[in-house]
C-alpha cells in the first residue's frame, strides 16, 4: 500500500493501534489519519508513530485528494 486511511474511531482496534500493528510488519508504511472528532492523545500518538496529516470529517472528495497528493510527497 502506497498510503493507509486510519480511522481514529473502530470496532475492536482504534487507528493508532492498526497503524502500530502494520508497522511491525511494514516499517515506511505511511499512514494519515481521520476523525469525526477533534485531534487527541491517540492521533498524537499515532503522529508519533509516523502517521501524517490530520484531517477531520466530514471531508470532500477535493479535500480527501488534496491531502493524499500532499502526504504521498513527503
Amino acid at each position: 500500500m502506497d498510503l493507509l486511511i486510519l480511522d481514529m474511531l473502530m470496532p475492536g482496534m482504534n487507528g493508532r493501534h492498526t497503524y502500530e500493528e502494520v508497522k511491525k510488519l511494514y516499517p515506511a508504511q505511511k499512514a494519515i489519519i481521520s476523525s469525526g472528532f477533534a485531534a487527541d492523545e491517540e492521533v498524537r500518538k499515532a503522529q508519533e508513530l509516523g502517521a501524517g496529516i490530520f484531517f477531520k470529517k466530514p471531508y470532500t472528495l477535493r479535500q480527501l485528494g488534496l491531502v493524499v497528493l500532499k502526504e504521498l510527497k513527503k
